[in-house]
């Protein structure tokens, strides 16, 4: 009796915890027309939210464009115009993990990375400070190369297509994506979604052509190049794959998933050198959203038998992600083999 009660105490304070969470989320993606304690709080369906305040503009000043940017970990991006009432929210739908960015009038002002093993309701707050030099920043100084012009013509279709995707539906997505392609044969954005889709059903040869397709229409698309790495991976190609992640590192020198991609393959290629340098790279533009590279940085050297420097990623890697799963495991190896 007394064992059946604890488990209902446990219970209850996930079922309250969870739901003050929802709660608190719902607040702020009801602009968006989004619900989260209609998600079951078991299936902890991953939101981000929170709110943007503005300080220094001017009273009685027009209120700027605020941009919320959320670039997840398959590099895909979604975007959120930011009312006055100052909150956002974005439903995770490739898992937990990625940036967020900040613009006022196109000007970028701050991101941030976010936890892959952050919980699942997570809130983010800016303070965003305006000064006179904000203020007259040129919009020319925002990279504008993947823009592609909206299509008044598929807005509803992609609207359509991303309900069928958060479903799972993932094959009236891409019935839709392919009429959107239809409609707008220029636009790479949608032949690069409809590639991730396919990727969703395992479908890697449809994946490919649909990327090959969005390189074509933009050779410097670098999400399509990411896409196509990963598929090489898949393939056990490991050598093209080191030489397309290269290639969007090139185009994105500053972006940490592309190195941590990067130091994946040459670990597969049998390159635990290169490796390293790679995953050391990503942790440096990224410290805490690529905190896994300590972990296989950790088995790399394990395997090395460099026992010490394994036990010095274990340590940092806790530093970073101190409720993981493992941690017991990793406390032991870190005891049991001192820097």
């Amino acid at each position: 009796m007394k064992m059946q009660t604890g488990y209902g105490l446990i219970l209850l304070f996930l079922i309250v915890f969870a739901g003050n969470a929802n709660a608190q989320a719902d607040q702020f993606c009801a602009e968006a027309g989004l619900n989260p304690t209609l998600d079951s709080p078991f299936a902890q369906v991953p939101y981000v939210f929170g709110h943007i305040n503005l300080q220094g503009s001017e009273s009685g000043a027009k209120f700027p464009k605020v941009t919320v940017s959320l670039i997840d970990t398959q590099q895909s991006i979604n975007r959120w115009t930011v009312e006055k009432s100052g909150n956002y929210c974005f439903k995770l739908r490739n898992g937990r993990g990625g940036t967020l960015i900040i613009e006022v009038d196109g000007v970028e002002m701050t991101r941030r990375s976010l936890s892959t093993f952050g919980p699942a309701q997570q809130r983010e707050d800016f303070e965003i400070v305006l000064s006179p030099s904000n203020k007259r920043a040129s919009p020319g100084v925002v990279s504008a190369k993947y823009v592609h012009p909206v299509n008044p013509k598929t807005v509803e279709l992609y609207e359509r297509s991303a309900k069928h995707e958060s479903k799972k539906e993932f094959d009236k997505a891409i019935e839709i994506l392919k009429e959107i392609t239809a409609i707008d044969p220029a636009d790479f954005i949608g032949w690069a979604k409809l590639g991730m889709l396919y990727i969703e059903k395992e479908s890697l040869t449809e994946a490919e052509a649909a990327f090959r397709k969005s390189l074509e229409l933009k050779v410097e698309y670098t999400p399509a190049w990411i896409q196509m790495g990963k598929i090489r991976v898949a393939q056990k190609g490991y050598e093209p794959a080191i030489e397309i992640f290269k290639h969007a590192i090139t185009l994105e020198p500053a972006s940490p998933t592309a190195f941590r991609l990067l130091g994946e393959a040459y670990l597969q290629a049998k390159k635990g050198s290169l490796g390293a340098e790679a995953l050391n790279e990503a942790l440096r533009l990224d410290p805490l959203g690529m905190a896994e590279c300590h972990l296989l940085l950790a088995k790399l050297y394990e395997m090395a038998g460099a026992k010490n420097r394994a036990s010095r990623e274990y340590k940092l890697f806790l530093t970073k992600v101190p409720e993981h799963p493992d941690k017991k495991k990793f406390e032991q190896f870190i005891k049991s083999n001192p820097e």
